[in-house]
């Protein structure tokens, strides 16, 4: 009986060490893993006249990229380029992503400037708030189109240079809207899933051709989006709760910090990026008790107001004292920083 026992000791130390030595040899494959460099590379930024997406714009700018950004809103996009030709080289174009034909367009003014695209970051996107009695088809259609056929568009773009060279990049900020469907965010959070699904199966069928797809699931981020948000129901309560929970430390993160976890990722090549630690809690949450993380977000949703009004307002529009208050200081000082001040269609 004690040899026995003394054999299950000994074979789960020799268990415990082949995990480890495991473990050991991946984090030295990872290290020695040769590291791809933004310097003299050509990105494509979508969404990148203001918010997270002219923030990761610096951050390649700083490291010798060129980087060309799009955007819907001319007025928007023109304070962009002003600001980041002071940087670098950069190039800005008026593009729908929504719009197939504009989107070649735009990748063929790239092509025409720089030469092939290198890394393709999709991080156009648009956020719609309200309880689901106050969205309509129209608002799940737009979602939809912005963040899964827009990434696809542009995808399918750059898709045949990169596999000529046998190498390429391509970042898909998602959500912790594509990991759990947040109240009051569901064509948000619908398209966000969408946009995981569609990611996930570009990076398994594309690894073949050397391209590395990454999937980013960033949680709330001190960007100064809310105000360009749109807002339904009782809009002005809607923008009171997002608002402040996105500029509350520990709910949200600072856009630098996200933006450099995610251009991180897409450097190293990694499957998914999980940024924040809202965003693994919620996702390890859903997968390991999803009965309970449903409990959870009925009660939430409970607590959020409920008014079935289809009219939108944007952030902008839904001002009110308690959003005037040091309770959005952090998110105000984003938007001043991140170009978000002005309305715009982007």
């Amino acid at each position: 009986m004690a040899d026995r026992r003394h054999t299950e000791r000994k074979g789960l130390s020799l268990g415990t060490l082949a995990a480890g030595m495991g473990a050991a040899a991946l984090g030295v494959r990872r290290a020695l893993r040769p590291r791809f460099s933004f310097k003299d590379r050509t990105v494509v930024i979508t969404g990148g006249s203001r918010g997270l997406g002219l923030v990761m714009a610096r951050l390649l700018l700083a490291e010798g990229a060129r980087v060309a950004i799009c955007a819907r809103d001319g007025e928007t996009l023109e304070r962009a380029r002003v600001e980041l030709e002071r940087e670098g080289e950069v190039l800005a174009l008026r593009c729908d992503v929504r719009d197939q034909v504009q989107v070649e367009a735009m990748v063929s003014a790239v092509h025409e400037r720089w030469g092939a695209v290198d890394v393709l970051i999709n991080n156009a996107g648009i956020i719609m708030v309200g309880p689901l009695e106050s969205m309509t088809l129209e608002d799940f259609e737009e979602a939809i189109d912005v963040h899964l056929w827009g990434p696809l568009y542009t995808t399918l773009a750059v898709l045949p240079e990169m596999k000529r060279r046998g190498e390429g990049r391509i970042l898909n900020v998602s959500s912790i809207g594509g990991k759990v469907s947040v109240p009051h965010l569901v064509p948000y959070s619908a398209s966000k899933f969408a946009l995981v699904g569609l990611s996930d199966g570009l990076r398994t069928e594309l690894a073949q051709d050397g391209i590395r797809v990454t999937t980013a699931c960033p949680g709330l981020m001190r960007t100064g989006s809310p105000r360009n948000a749109s807002f339904k129901g009782n809009h002005e309560k809607e923008y009171a709760w997002f608002h402040i929970s996105d500029s509350t430390m520990g709910l949200s993160m600072s856009a630098e910090r996200a933006a450099r976890k995610m251009l991180d990722a897409c450097r190293r090549g990694d499957a998914e990026a999980l940024v924040g630690l809202p965003t693994k809690l919620a996702t390890a949450g859903r997968a390991l008790a999803p009965n309970l993380t449903a409990r959870m977000l009925e009660v939430f949703n409970r607590m959020l107001p409920q008014d079935s009004a289809t009219d939108r307002h944007k952030g902008s529009e839904s001002e009110t004292p308690i959003t005037r208050s040091w309770l959005t200081e952090m998110s105000r000082r984003a938007a001043e920083r991140n170009n978000e001040n002005e309305v715009s269609l982007h």
